[in-house]
């Protein structure tokens, strides 16, 4: 049974969706099966993953509303082993529709359910929002991943989600962890970053993951060709941040031994650092 991991921060502009394309992307070179549900009416993982928006059929959407099965919904990608249920127009409705029906905070785990033997790993792409579509993520997750900005309101942010995160663990999911912290948009060159990050491992410890993505001019390019970093920039430090982090989450959910080889985009090994 695949890990069903819900990338999630009320907050926007943290880098959520490029670590749900990136990373998916990344689980996928390395052998993983791998499934990302773009639950973002925004609709950037699907356009980030090389689907049209506009033009995209099929999204999670009916399963959420009409219980249509949503093997019915996946679509492939350029990626081998990587698949997508893109976001829709329909899709900005769920959040409303959701409320007069029963079990609304179940409806994606029970859609996801027939999905799971199909796939190692289902990652989620919430909207910035704590609003019913993410709620659903997080029932039906058994991870979140946590992405949060090197800058001092991302504090306040993290504290508010991981209460969030004890609400839904006491009330709808009580099998749900924290499968980490990310610290994404690292710039190295201030004391500010160097703080933040500080200060989130004091009071994480472990929970926060040894890679660090960076502020990278590679990464903000690569939606704009429809592109995961593994194939726009594959020897950028983006990528080599993110082919990091696949290994990390590959450790952590168990899908792999603590050292092996995870292929880039070209096809060549890289040694993966052990816990």
């Amino acid at each position: 049974m695949g890990d069903v991991i819900a990338c999630a921060n009320q907050k926007g502009g943290v880098g959520k969706t490029t670590t749900v394309v990136n990373l998916a992307a990344y689980l996928a070179l390395q052998g993983s099966r791998v499934l990302v549900v773009d639950l973002d009416p925004q609709g950037n993982a699907t356009s980030g993953l090389g689907h049209d928006r506009a033009t995209s059929a099929g999204s999670i959407y009916p399963a959420l509303v009409e219980t249509v099965p949503a093997a019915g919904l996946v679509h492939e990608t350029a990626i081998d082993g990587l698949s997508i249920i893109p976001a829709d127009r329909d899709l900005a409705g769920a959040e409303v529709e959701l409320v007069g029906l029963a079990q609304r905070e179940r409806r994606l785990q029970q859609g996801l359910a027939p999905l799971r033997d199909s796939f190692d790993f289902i990652i989620l792409d919430c909207p910035p929002a704590v609003g019913l579509l993410t709620v659903n993520a997080l029932t039906a997750a058994d991870g979140a991943l946590v992405p949060i900005q090197c800058e001092y309101y991302a504090l306040e942010g993290l504290s508010q989600l991981l209460s969030t995160l004890d609400l839904v663990r006491d009330n709808l999911n009580p099998r749900l962890l924290l499968t980490g912290v990310l610290l994404t948009m690292y710039d190295g060159r201030t004391t500010l970053a160097a703080d933040v990050a500080a200060e989130v491992r004091r009071h994480l410890g472990g929970s926060v993951f040894r890679t660090v993505i960076p502020r990278s001019v590679r990464l903000a390019e690569a939606p704009s060709y429809g592109r995961p970093i593994a194939r726009y920039s594959p020897e950028s430090r983006g990528a080599q941040a993110y082919r990091d982090l696949a290994g990390e989450v590959a450790e952590r959910t168990g899908r792999r031994p603590a050292r092996g080889a995870i292929a880039d985009s070209t096809g060549t090994s890289v040694q993966a650092a052990s816990a």
